[in-house]
């Protein structure tokens, strides 16, 4: 799998203001009610994330919810990045 282009980051990151570039990954921090909706939000995450054979790094903090995604086999942002940033978009 290729990167993805500056440009693909670019919209994405646009179209989506709570994820941040970081260096050769995107970032999101995510807030809810409690534990237990951050923990369905991580569960949704993990099951598209599984399925699409990428998985994120997840910090869980009662409340909170940080994912990082970066296709480090690639070194770098990948589509299967952004397409699992998206979708974690419409849930948080």
């Amino acid at each position: 799998m290729a990167l993805a282009t500056k440009k693909a980051i670019e919209d994405f990151l646009d179209d989506n203001p709570v994820w941040k570039r970081d260096g050769d990954a995107i970032k999101a921090e995510f807030k809810f009610k409690d534990f237990n909706e951050a923990m369905g939000f991580v569960t949704r995450v993990g099951l598209a994330a599984e399925k699409a054979d990428h998985h994120p790094d997840i910090d869980i903090r009662w409340n909170k919810v940080l994912l990082v995604l970066s296709t480090h086999s690639e070194g770098g942002i990948t589509e299967k990045d952004l397409d699992l940033g998206a979708m974690a978009s419409q849930w948080g």
